[in-house]
């Protein structure tokens, strides 16, 4: 799967983009300067290659989601599904989805990429839980990304098992990829990319904030890469920091920001 979206959208840590500037070598040798691909060259480059791809824009290109329907038989989900402006695509398996979907009043059909965009619907309408809180209910190792059409929110969220892997960067023009693909992620966004933190939730308004531990700030570590390059950043829970006090349940504070 692979997701583009404008900066107005998806407003990436700053941490994440590593300048040519920031490229410090050991040796203080010249290394050309990677050549990179612009974000709709990537999309070309995914549509071709998976015969079977099929993409969705949105606002003008503000927003793009492409995916790939997986062969058959296939270990884990790859799923895509769209409800009412809202589009979700959904990688790996949600153990509890049966209760997941009689708890939300979804039919027993129902996937996990539907429930996903259900339970995002419940918390924008009504907020009656903490985001993160309906994310640690989630049993099993999942990664997702949703785009809300008329809302314009990007909420993108990873398993903390580590069991799917997704990466997100900074593309040519500014606009923020995601993917499981590492090679498309590298093709656009060179030095400026990093894995998505797993256990972690990213939202349009509240920014990037840990589920598991939602009291805590996530902290910044820097990547070097095998040739002493700066190489985006990884981000870990901060044991020492603490984000302002939790809305508590029931309030009317908004769900996308209480980061």
């Amino acid at each position: 799967m692979l997701g583009i979206f404008n900066k107005e959208l998806v407003n990436a840590p700053k941490e994440l983009n590593s300048p040519p500037a920031a490229a410090a070598h050991p040796h203080n040798r010249v290394v050309e300067k990677p050549k990179q691909v612009a974000p709709e060259e990537c999309l070309k480059r995914f549509l071709s290659t998976h015969p079977n791809a099929f993409s969705l824009s949105f606002a003008n290109n503000a927003a793009t989601l492409a995916f790939d329907p997986p062969p058959t038989p296939y270990p884990n989900h790859r799923l895509f599904s769209g409800v009412d402006d809202i589009y979700c695509t959904f990688l790996g398996n949600l153990n509890n989805l049966s209760s997941l979907n009689k708890q939300y009043g979804l039919s027993k059909c129902g996937n996990e990429a539907m429930f996903v965009i259900e339970a995002y619907r419940t918390l924008r309408d009504r907020g009656p839980y903490p985001a993160h809180q309906v994310l640690k209910g989630l049993e099993g190792s999942f990664g997702f990304v949703l785009y809300d059409t008329k809302a314009k929110s990007v909420f993108i969220s990873l398993s903390a098992d580590g069991g799917v892997k997704l990466y997100w960067g900074i593309g040519t023009d500014g606009s923020v990829m995601i993917s499981d693909n590492l090679d498309l992620i590298k093709a656009s966004c060179a030095k400026s990319f990093a894995p998505f933190p797993t256990g972690c939730m990213y939202h349009s308004e509240g920014g990037l904030m840990s589920f598991e531990h939602p009291t805590n700030k996530l902290k910044a570590m820097p990547r070097v890469d095998s040739e002493g390059f700066m190489c985006g950043s990884n981000f870990k829970v901060d044991v020492y920091s603490k984000t302002k006090s939790m809305p508590r349940v029931g309030s009317e504070a908004n769900w996308g920001q209480q980061a």
